[in-house]
């Protein structure tokens, strides 16, 4: 088996005591690909850094929600500048958040329209972040040109029922190994009934970790520090969501990277 992880944070600071140990694992394991998401300006130079750094890893570059008011007020002619030096980069993390005290939803729906614009303007896979905005959510998606190769709801946790009209618009949906915790198991219909063609893996990573008992490696944790999920965890999510699907990890592999090359054709480690 093969694994290409949707969704992680690999730049993210938490991360750097392990960083190289982590990539020595993900190359072992082998991770194939992963798409490395920007959260603000900030960090798309260590996302490209990365990129260029490891075979592996796939950038992509957004503002997520959670970080709007860090923006600078030239933010999008950087998004533009960022994708126009790495061709085969995406446009992501950005989306809508609820679940945030004091958020300002029509600022995030004016960033996201934005992204949105950009990614089907250029023709680049988008991962779209939601919380709590699935009612917001989908009006924007069909009121935007989007991207022709599709984009990704990434750790889906919307309901069922709006899987269809999502797929309809070309939407992809990564699982996310979080979900396989108590308290969770509402997350686990959607992913029973989305088509084959549409699903893929994601470890979010450092963010949404495994239950402990499933966790195939732990980074070690900060004093008062939330649990840092390793990267090389994505091996655990396939056969998590083999699991849920009651499918033969061997078989979902094949499944899983048909539909990476597809979302995200062009990126590292795909020819």
């Amino acid at each position: 088996m093969r694994f290409f992880d949707a969704h992680n944070h690999l730049q993210d600071d938490c991360l750097d005591p392990w960083r190289e140990s982590i990539v020595r694992v993900c190359t072992d394991l082998p991770v194939a690909s992963m798409v490395v998401n920007g959260m603000t300006e900030a960090d798309w130079p260590e996302v490209a850094s990365l990129a260029q750094r490891f075979p592996f890893a796939r950038p992509s570059f957004g503002l997520h929600p959670w970080y709007l008011h860090s923006r600078s007020r030239a933010w999008e002619a950087h998004l533009r500048e960022a994708l126009r030096q790495h061709p085969t980069a995406g446009v992501g993390e950005f989306g809508l958040d609820r679940w945030i005290p004091n958020h300002d939803l029509a600022d995030q729906i004016d960033v996201f329209r934005i992204h949105l614009a950009i990614a089907g303007e250029l023709g680049r896979a988008a991962s779209i972040h939601c919380l709590r905005a699935w009612d917001e959510l989908l009006p924007l998606l069909e009121e935007t040109v989007l991207p022709w190769r599709g984009f990704l709801v990434h750790a889906y946790g919307g309901p069922p029922d709006l899987v269809p009209r999502l797929v309809d618009l070309g939407a992809y949906f990564s699982f996310s190994g979080y979900f396989l915790s108590p308290g969770q198991e509402r997350k686990l219909p959607a992913f029973r009934l989305m088509p084959p063609g549409r699903l893929l893996v994601e470890t979010d990573a450092p963010a949404m970790p495994l239950p402990a008992s499933q966790a195939e490696f732990v980074l070690p944790r900060r004093k008062d520090g939330p649990v840092l999920n390793h990267p090389g965890n994505i091996r655990a999510v396939y056969l998590g969501l083999a699991q849920v699907r009651a499918m033969d990890p061997e078989a979902l592999s094949d499944q899983v990277e048909a539909n990476f090359r597809r979302l995200f054709a062009g990126s590292p480690g795909l020819g």
